[in-house]
């Protein structure tokens, strides 16, 4: 009989592995994700609209969608094609680009100061402080007609009370921007005058005057010549401007590009059939060249429902005309729902031909034709702000599905939270927002996208210093120290060689961090499965991170740093997947940036083996001074430190003492080391200050008391230390007996008053002591 292998059985699981759940906005709950096509996975991404510079609310919103992302492919395999658009066509962009071109026209014609241009300016003044101020302002302070210059100065006045700016925001949520725009101008306007009486009226102070008023002058400028701008270059070359600053943006903040970017004004013919499409499945219909989606008719059809995400928001008449945007007419509609497919083009408004005549697409209908031409009838994620939910995304999906005749055009919505700067929400149109170059110029694009990490991607994001200085630094803090600790002990092991001593260095404290490592990895992915939850996961690597530093701090020194190096490389590994990544990839860690001058040399290749040999003088300089314990010997200890902390420090060079007697060479970036050094430095002065103070108060506390001792016991109850007639008589030490009208002073208070006497004999011998120390002292 042959020889046979032995009966072999498959293994049982242990620990099954999680099952990736997404927080999806069509069902408000965490789903299980199931992709249309094996891992294929078809993400459409709303991209922004190009009217303005990107703000820490796009920083919020695109670094988000790039962490998941990233997740996704680099993390769980999916094969993704991630489709965005920009929106390069909208009434922001149409009223942005009229009053930017309006105000350059009147700037270029412009030759000098005169006072045509300062009436003009008045004039504008006074209409914006009648249409946009004063919805704001209390009825009682709403200045008349013709008063409005000389009142001025009291509601300007009036504007420094953060309580009226509160009301005035109640009724308005764009009063403050508006009354700053018109303060602005107003004191543009009294300069001008007081130019023109100088005769100062040349073309800089005509320009200055037209600047500063600028957004005055744009509502004016628009409403009389708004109607005239008819070249499509002019709103063109505005989008494309702020498309390209956009995107700079968000390769500074390490966004990836989308795989595939579409742009509204190259789909217009493909739009235009679309509406067609919607019309002649009978959910669109015609009035005066424009052309509306029939909620209603769409809202009883058998398997459609209009709002699925936010059906509670079908009546919000302020969202639904905020998405139908400033430039629309309300006219016509059938229900109050109803939205723009297609809008019939005003005077002042680019336009493309149509069946229904010249006119643009509405803003909802761009994403379903862009999406639609890429996925077809469906896709398995759409993502976007949370502010978008409705009406604008409840719309896509409305008219998509009502086009494909489909059910669910989109499986899985994905919304960011919203992003508040202290406490207050950000917005564009309110002119409140921070810039991501104002942002950049103070935080690092790893900072920010830190703090955007330490928190659920779809929770609001409350953006503070204090989150900025205190959570986000620590970590950085954490990770950076933990990552030059490791390269330390790699690049000190790899000079030392292999140590054939014939120990085993896999003992129980390595047992235990494999342990700790592999509980890690399956944290970080069940955190992940759970809707990506990014705050847990930077837990789960902060916390390997500490468990091996307490293995690498261990004192016996048998350091396994294979595995060191193992734990590190996963944890900078994670960390590059979430975006945090810099520098060489292949290095262990998340890197650190290199500045232009370092070029492509590495830093730590040329420089370590002059700085181990330097850090060994200094270890041997050590040793001699602590053998021999002569005082003198002391200089030499000084001038080690002194490299340490002085002259490696600018070179970015940190050394740590180690209990064995060598130190371990570590590179900094030297911003780091100072700015750790100085920070050192405030603690050790602010603990001098605080000890110094508190002796000052305690010899203050002495002075006060050997104070309250100058007077005589004997002198205590008498004028001018108690009041004049309070008492009538004395014994011999000054003790009252009577009051002052004569009368023997009860026991109790005479009791009171003997009590006294001996506590103020007590004082007053200390400060006769006091003082003839002082007197010796002075003689001396």
């Amino acid at each position: 009989m042959a020889v046979q292998q032995p009966p072999w059985s498959l293994p049982t699981q242990k620990s099954p592995e999680p099952t990736l759940k997404v927080y999806n906005s069509l069902t408000r709950t965490k789903t299980e994700f199931v992709p249309i096509n094996g891992r294929h996975v078809k993400w459409y991404n709303c991209g922004p609209t190009v009217y303005d510079a990107s703000h820490m609310g796009h920083a919020r919103n695109y670094v988000t969608q790039d962490v998941l992302r990233r997740i996704m492919t680099d993390y769980f395999g999916y094969q993704v094609h991630f489709v965005m658009n920009i929106t390069d066509i909208d009434d922001k962009i149409i009223i942005g680009a009229r009053h930017k071109h309006l105000v350059s026209n009147l700037h270029s014609e412009t030759t000098g100061l005169t006072q045509a241009l300062v009436d003009q300016v008045v004039d504008a003044w006074i209409s914006y402080v009648q249409s946009k101020v004063a919805k704001g302002l209390p009825e009682s302070e709403r200045p008349p007609a013709g008063s409005e210059r000389a009142q001025w100065p009291k509601l300007a006045e009036r504007f420094r009370d953060k309580e009226w700016r509160q009301q005035g925001l109640q009724k308005d949520e764009k009063f403050e921007m508006h009354f700053k725009a018109a303060n602005v101008t107003y004191d543009a306007v009294l300069r001008a005058e007081e130019q023109l009486k100088s005769g100062q009226a040349g073309i800089e102070n005509a320009h200055a005057l037209i600047t500063l008023a600028k957004d005055v002058l744009a509502l004016s400028l628009d409403k009389q010549f708004g109607s005239t701008v008819s070249d499509h270059t002019i709103f063109r070359s505005l989008a494309a401007y702020w498309e390209d600053e956009f995107f700079k943006d968000m390769r500074r903040l390490r966004v990836r590009e989308p795989d595939t970017l579409t742009r509204v004004t190259e789909c217009v013919p493909e739009i235009v059939d679309f509406v067609k499409g919607i019309v002649k499945n009978g959910y669109g219909y015609e009035v005066d060249g424009s052309v509306y989606f029939d909620t209603r008719t769409f809202d009883k059809a058998d398997n459609h429902s209009y709002a699925k995400l936010e059906p509670w928001s079908k009546g919000n008449r302020e969202l639904l005309e905020e998405g139908e945007g400033a430039l629309s007419a309300a006219t016509g509609r059938r229900s109050p729902a109803d939205f723009a497919l297609w809008k019939a083009s005003k005077p002042g408004e680019p336009s493309w031909p149509s069946p229904w005549g010249p006119g643009r697409p509405g803003w909802h209908i761009e994403c379903s034709v862009m999406a639609s031409a890429i996925f077809g009838d469906g896709m398995d994620i759409h993502s976007g702000g949370i502010d978008l939910a409705f009406p604008h995304h409840d719309n896509e999906l409305a008219q998509s599905e009502a086009y494909h005749e489909c059910s669910s055009w989109v499986n899985y919505f994905i919304h960011t939270g919203h992003l508040h700067i202290e406490g207050l929400k950000m917005s564009k149109s309110l002119k409140n927002f921070i810039t991501i170059d104002e942002i950049l110029q103070k935080y690092s694009a790893r900072q920010l996208r830190l703090a955007f990490l330490t928190q659920l991607w779809n929770a609001k994001v409350d953006f503070s210093e204090s989150l900025m200085t205190g959570e986000v630094r620590g970590i950085e803090i954490a990770f950076n120290n933990f990552f030059t600790t490791v390269k330390a002990l790699v690049s000190q092991a790899e000079a030392e060689g292999p140590k054939l001593d014939g120990k085993n260095r896999f003992g129980q404290a390595e047992r235990e961090l494999t342990d700790s490592l592999h509980a890690s990895q399956d944290a970080f992915r069940a955190a992940l499965c759970d809707s990506f939850n990014t705050p847990e996961a930077i837990n789960v690597l902060r916390d390997i991170v500490s468990k091996t530093n307490v293995y690498m701090k261990a004192p016996n020194g048998n350091l396994e740093i294979g595995l060191v190096q193992r734990v590190a490389r996963w944890v900078g590994d994670m960390l590059r997947m979430f975006g945090l990544g810099e520098g060489e990839s292949q290095e262990i860690g998340w890197g650190q940036e290199r500045s232009a001058s370092e070029g492509g040399v590495n830093r730590e290749e040329v420089l370590m083996p002059y700085l181990r040999t330097l850090s060994s003088f200094r270890d041997g300089v050590r040793k001699l001074a602590i053998a021999k314990g002569d005082s003198a010997l002391k200089d030499i200890l000084t001038l080690s430190d002194k490299l340490r902390d002085v002259d490696l420090v600018p070179l970015g060079v940190a050394l740590d003492d180690q209990e064995d007697g060598k130190a371990l060479v570590k590179l900094v970036s030297p911003e780091e080391l100072v700015k750790a050094r100085e920070e050192k430095r405030a603690l050790v002065e602010a603990k001098t200050a605080r000890k110094a103070a508190a002796v000052e108060a305690e010899r203050q506390k002495r002075l006060a008391a050997l104070e309250k001792g100058r007077v005589p016991p004997q002198e205590l109850f008498r004028v001018p230390n108690v009041a004049e007639g309070l008492y009538g008589s004395w014994d011999d030490n000054g003790v009252p007996l009577t009051d002052g009208e004569g009368k023997e002073l009860s026991k109790s208070a005479s009791k009171k008053v003997q009590k006294e006497w001996t506590l103020q004999k007590k004082r007053h011998d200390d400060f006769l002591e006091w003082q003839k120390q002082q007197q010796q002292g002075g003689e001396q």
